[in-house]
């Protein structure tokens, strides 16, 4: 829609194309750049993809690293001690002489389960319990899915964090769930009754095709949980939660009617981006951008021949009354019969004498006015633009600007409509295209045709071409929502980790749209408006009067006295779209524990400490959990997001199912053989392409198939990765390796239960201990702060072999703390003897000397009240310890500049919380401290050098 704050610009993109763009008046930034910049990045990703491919057909990858991944079958040792389920798993026998995955990871999952370990209800019978309390959800998978390895990393993460949190003795809840997830699982069924039964959903009433849904989610619905089981996820399986659950779908109604009563939610007419294979509009980041580099033939739902895209069509409207023509270009010659105008600038010299004339549309003989805007381009290409309000997003908000009107000419299947003409009516809208282009020829107005780079949107849910289509739905305003989501990263209140994503959060909320929520299947949540029928008025009426309600008595009753009717003289009819599948799962971290209702799981567990997930749903899921649940609760769902790397294959192509390299971490427990791998490619919807690449890519890496590594040796190669990463590049040769140390692992715990063999108490204090230990965890931070000192320093002095000694200058309390892990710091930081000087004799342990370090030493910060000196020996190079120095000086005052710009800035009191700016203060004197400290070593080592 057309609102206040923005202005209209007209550009040619990089595609040489004229086209209308929407900027907001407070960005300063051009939009032409920023399109540019996407341009080129869309181009190069393409670019980066076509090299893997070919590198991969022509076998450029045969890397050392792909002999490492030859392996022999190892012996399978099963667990075959009878064991009921539920009973704990019988140990006291012999161990087997290898590892083995199916030995020790079979058996356990159902006892710990039975047993409650995963309930925070267990907290009260912790020997280490402790008043804290530490919650998060499962991104919730879809039920038509299967895990991937995506999924095998957000568990493995999770599952670290969560067990963490229990062995420290916190109250853990880790609530798993399941979505509905609207188009995939209506498609999925779609397909499976036209198979078996021959029959489309369109021939069954709403009633029976959703029998057929809940009957698919019944026998199928519970494989993806026995999946999470299988990697070993501690989830409380007694919350679980289904989006479509009674209690969800209440909580989603609620939400609904909250958001229309306080005019968040709103119904109007606008252009939304419709997929014609759903039949169905789909979200702005659900379509996916993909550029072609000109003439391209691709594969199109619905239609059995390639369709051409990236070619530009230029024709030409005559002149009404009068010899003469206007040219204009388009990628799209089929929407040309829902042209309604034609803009020129007004100062453009050859459309002068063409202002407010009247050109003949050639088809439907239409009267296609000459309109002048002063943000058109004259300089690029033929300087008229053909405006089609009804199938374009920009030539929408210039018809608001003229008052032009709106006219469709393709329908919601994807064939042309009445308006069209006869000859066109029923078309699909790319057979339309190629009838349009030969019309226009034997009319004598075709220009030309030529080969032309492009975007072309896709939709990532059906791989259809993206229609902009007319349509009244239901939108959310995002706009101060977002406001506030960026707010509360600014003032500290919600941290994205890592840091980088901060301003991407930024960027993309401050420029957000309105969301449209309307979806037009028969799968998901029902939207709880209702269309009135006023006693006196026919169907047919322009206007629409719409209620809503959390049942229809509830709307019945909101009509009566928004309408000043009796209840029973008006006809309601409930809206048959149902909601976006986002929305629900954006009510997920409070919906899940009963919310609206406040229940105890709510009062205790709301917000969540953390979220963690891919970083590829920053958008799709985090912003908008963040929105709905600072609007609906009045409190951020979490403190934290915590977004790990995407997951990708040993090529680094991201793992999709549309590139057939996606791999079933199941497949990577048990193991599989290559014949099945290449099964399941064939078994998928690839181009022919992709299938070749995928197979070629599978033979290459797996070329034995994929051995048998188990669930440990699984996460704990995705987890021996950087987490915050642009992307995981996973091999199977790493899963291996995780193996091979799982079982030295195992050998070790073989010698060291041998060792004890004659020594059962031993044996049973290491059962009935606990494993937290918050004291020596806090402890050894500064512990692990000086080994990295030590460390830095014996660089420095360039030695390798040497075991100097050190002194640590610190406060009472951290001598203590080194004392006691004296053995720890000279092993880790090859240290001689670490000397300890307090220069606070107050409270000094006996066992800390009182000589201070040797003058001239090296001096390393630890923090503001601890320093490690080194003092140098003979033979050190000391230029190079000046240019080490300096440089680190420099560094440093670049750093503490960069800081102290932050504190001192005019409204850091005001916005920054006082936790923040605590650690702040913190982080400035330790900072000033270390530039002091330099400051005297280069002093020392100038005298040094002038000796």
């Amino acid at each position: 829609m057309w609102t206040a704050g923005r202005v209209l610009c007209l550009r040619l993109s990089e595609r040489g194309v004229t086209r209308l763009c929407v900027r907001r008046q407070s960005k300063t930034s051009s939009s032409s750049s920023s399109s540019h910049s996407s341009s080129r990045t869309q181009a190069e990703k393409q670019r980066r993809r076509r090299q893997r491919d070919e590198a991969i057909l022509s076998g450029q990858h045969s890397t050392a690293e792909d002999c490492a991944v030859k392996w022999s079958e190892k012996k399978r040792i099963e667990y075959d001690v009878l064991t009921p389920p539920g009973a704990k798993k019988d140990i006291s026998g012999p161990f087997p002489s290898a590892y083995s995955p199916d030995y020790v990871e079979s058996n356990w999952y159902q006892w710990w389960e039975k047993e409650g370990f995963f309930r925070p209800e267990q907290h009260e019978s912790l020997p280490q319990a402790v008043e804290h309390t530490f919650s998060l959800c499962i991104p919730p998978p879809n039920v038509t899915g299967t895990l991937h390895l995506g999924h095998a990393l957000t568990v493995a993460v999770e599952d670290a964090l969560v067990r963490w949190r229990r062995m420290q003795g916190h109250r853990v809840l880790w609530v798993p769930g399941c979505d509905h997830a609207g188009i995939a699982t209506q498609s999925v069924v779609e397909r499976k009754l036209l198979r078996e039964q021959g029959r489309s959903r369109k021939e069954l009433s709403r009633e029976e095709f959703l029998q057929e849904m809940w009957k698919w989610k019944n026998e199928k619905g519970d494989e993806i949980y026995q999946q999470l089981k299988k990697l070993g996820a501690s989830l409380d399986w007694s919350r679980a939660c289904f989006t479509l659950d009674p209690g969800f779908s209440r909580a989603v109604t609620e939400a609904f009617v909250r958001l229309c009563d306080s005019g968040l939610i709103y119904r109007s007419e606008g252009l939304v981006n419709w997929s014609c294979a759903l039949e169905s509009a789909i979200s702005d980041i659900e379509v996916d951008s993909v550029e072609l580099s000109g003439q391209s033939l691709l594969c199109v739902p619905g239609y059995e021949a390639k369709v051409e895209f990236g070619t530009m069509v230029t024709f030409a409207y005559p002149l009404e009354g009068e010899d003469g023509e206007v040219c204009v270009s388009t990628t799209r010659p089929e929407t040309m019969l829902g042209d309604v105008a034609v803009a020129v600038h007004p100062d453009d010299p050859r459309y002068q004498a063409l202002h407010g004339k009247q050109l003949r549309h050639p088809f439907t003989l239409r009267l296609l006015p000459v309109i002048t805007d002063s943000m058109v381009d004259m300089h690029l290409g033929t300087g008229a633009v053909k405006v089609t309000p009804a199938h374009d997003h920009t030539d929408f908000l210039l018809s608001q600007r003229h008052s032009l009107p709106r006219l469709t000419v393709i329908a919601g299947d994807g064939t042309m409509a009445p308006p069209c003409g006869h000859w066109l009516e029923g078309v699909k809208r790319f057979d339309a295209r190629q009838q349009v282009v030969e019309a226009l020829m034997e009319k004598k107005l075709f220009r030309g045709k030529k080969s032309h780079a492009m975007t072309l949107p896709v939709c990532s849910r059906s791989g259809d071409i993206v229609e902009p289509l007319l349509k009244k739905q239901w939108f959310v305003r995002c706009e101060e929502m977002a406001r506030k989501a960026v707010k509360a990263v600014d003032e500290g209140q919600l941290e994205i980790i890592p840091h980088l994503y901060t301003k991407t959060w930024k960027n993309w909320l401050s420029n957000i749209n309105d969301w449209c929520v309307s979806r037009q299947l028969w799968w998901g949540h029902q939207i709880p408006a209702y269309q009135v029928q006023l006693s006196g008025s026919t169907a047919g009426q322009q206007e629409e009067h719409w209620v809503w309600g959390r049942s229809e008595d509830e709307a019945r009753q909101r009509a009566a006295v928004k309408y000043g009717m009796n209840p029973e003289d008006l006809t309601l009819t409930q809206d048959q779209d149902v909601l976006d599948t986002w929305f629900s799962s954006g009510l997920f971290p409070f919906a899940m524990l009963g919310w609206p209702q406040q229940t105890p799981d709510l009062q205790h567990f709301y917000p969540n400490s953390i979220l963690e997930t891919g970083s590829d749903l920053i958008f799709f899921w985090v912003a908008r959990m963040v929105m709905l649940g600072t609007e609906l609760t009045g409190q951020l769902p979490f403190r934290q997001v915590l977004l790990h790397a995407m997951v990708r294959d040993k090529h680094g192509r991201k793992m999709s199912k549309s590139l057939g390299n996606v791999i079933d971490p199941l497949d990577v427990i048990h193991g599989v053989s290559l014949e099945r791998l290449e099964e399941k490619v064939n078994e998928g919807n690839l181009d022919p392409r992709e299938r070749l690449v995928a197979i070629e890519a599978q033979r290459k890496d797996f070329h034995g198939g994929i051995p048998q590594c188990g669930t440990d040796a699984l996460r704990f190669a995705l987890c021996s990765h950087r987490m915050q990463g642009e992307a995981i590049s996973l091999s199977v040769s790493q899963v291996l390796s995780c193996r091979h140390f799982c079982n030295k692992m195992w050998q070790t715990l073989r010698f060291t239960l041998a060792a004890l063999e004659n020594n059962a108490s031993a044996v049973g204090t290491l059962e009935q201990a606990h494993w937290s230990f918050p004291e020596e965890e806090r402890d050894f931070m500064l512990v692990q702060d000086v080994i990295r000192e030590a460390r830095s320093l014996r660089a420095q002095c360039g030695l390798t072999r040497e075991k100097p000694d050190m002194w640590a200058v610190c406060s009472p309390g951290q001598a203590r703390v080194l004392l006691r892990f004296d053995s720890t710091v000279q092993t880790l930081g090859r240290v001689s003897r670490l000397h300890l000087y307090c220069p606070d004799n107050t409270d000094r342990p006996s066992s800390v000397g009182s000589i201070p370090p040797p003058e001239g030493s090296l001096v390393g910060v630890v923090d503001h009240t601890c320093q490690l000196h080194l003092h140098a020996q003979s033979g050190v190079n000391v230029d190079k310890q000046l240019l080490q120095l300096s440089q680190r000086r420099d560094k440093l005052v670049l750093k503490l500049e960069e800081t102290l710009s932050r504190v001192q800035s005019h409204d850091y009191q005001t916005k920054v919380p006082a936790h923040v700016r605590q650690q702040m203060e913190s982080k400035v004197s330790a900072l000033q401290q270390e530039m002091e400290t330099l400051k005297e070593q280069l002093r020392a080592l100038q005298e040094t050098q002038r000796r």
